[in-house]
């Protein structure tokens, strides 16, 4: 994390410049894991909701940057998992204003959110319970979006919604024009701020071509800075977007060898967890992550090995 941009208190909000702000929302007490981006010109925009058992932390963020509940017009979250948008409905509740930013394919489930609820406990298990179950958000409260569209916020600060598939099937990324910031969700995989690496998020369903178009999609927007919801505010946009693409690259190299050889997830895993060096330097802050623990690199293994058993592609 660039020191010089960024200001802490005790609160967890992180002032970045005169428009941006970051707020760590803390599931369960634990720090730099997801951020809620504010973004403030003539209107206010909140980017990400965090889980609904993190949405008090929130609040207490806004209040901590001065911002009043009915100043906020607009929540824009980058895909409907519990950890992105799951706090949206119960969030809402508290801003009377604001209107929701969400790609079409996920809105359904942000209205009607029992079925996100049921596969998230299927496929998170007690994680899921740490983030708690999504309210509904009313349908006339959620804004029609597309890839392209544009938002102003005033005083020159606009954010570009741009698709960004691959991680999910409704995953989108917001582009803040004046700063050339780019917030790319799960699109640009999760960093570790302290260690300045950056490791996949890669679950099943995974489609690399697509998740590679996705981040040269990113690249053309020639980003300078890069707010990542897990986690931080960085610069390098570019390099760090590049280097995740390569590192998608290598992992693909060594699973479709793996797969080819019929070789087991563990095995598969563990010439990972060796031969990627990012992976390697943060090995044992992985191991004791209350979160990361339960299995990230097997998990993002797993989409790996679903998308070349599905398409049967060599990278």
């Amino acid at each position: 994390m660039t020191q010089d941009l960024v200001s802490e208190n005790p609160m967890k909000t992180q002032k970045i410049n005169e428009h941006l702000a970051l707020i760590d929302v803390e599931p369960a007490g634990f720090e730099n894991f997801i951020a809620s981006y504010v973004i403030r010109g003539e209107k206010i925009a909140i980017i990400e909701t965090g889980p609904s058992l993190t949405v008090n932390n929130l609040l207490e963020g806004l209040k901590e940057l001065e911002v009043k509940f009915e100043n906020v017009n607009y929540i824009a979250v980058s895909h409907i998992h519990l950890d992105h948008g799951g706090g949206a409905g119960t969030l809402m509740k508290h801003l009377p204003n604001a209107k929701l930013i969400v790609h079409p394919r996920g809105a359904p489930h942000l209205v009607n959110p029992e079925k996100l609820w049921e596969q998230s406990l299927q496929v998170l298990g007690k994680i899921a319970e740490l983030y708690g179950k999504p309210e509904p958000v009313t349908k006339e409260r959620i804004l029609d979006t597309y890839d392209g569209m544009t938002v102003s916020l005033g005083k020159n600060i606009e954010l570009e919604v741009v698709e960004t598939l691959g991680h999910a099937s409704h995953h989108q990324s917001y582009f803040e024009k004046q700063n050339r910031t780019i917030f790319p969700g799960d699109a640009g995989g999760i960093y570790l701020n302290q260690f300045d690496v950056i490791v996949p998020t890669t679950p099943p369903p995974f489609h690399l071509e697509t998740t590679l178009a996705s981040i040269n999609k990113l690249l053309k927007k020639k980003p300078k800075q890069i707010g990542y919801t897990h986690f931080g505010f960085a610069e390098n946009a570019e390099e760090k977007l590049k280097r995740h693409a390569s590192q998608l690259k290598l992992w693909a190299n060594i699973v479709a060898d793996g797969v080819k050889k019929g070789e087991s997830l563990e095995t598969i895993s563990e010439r990972i967890n060796k031969n990627d060096p990012a992976v390697k330097t943060v090995a044992e802050y992985i191991k004791t992550h209350p979160i990361m623990s339960r299995g990230i690199v097997k998990q993002n293994v797993e989409g790996f090995i679903g998308y070349f058993q599905k398409f049967a592609k060599q990278p």
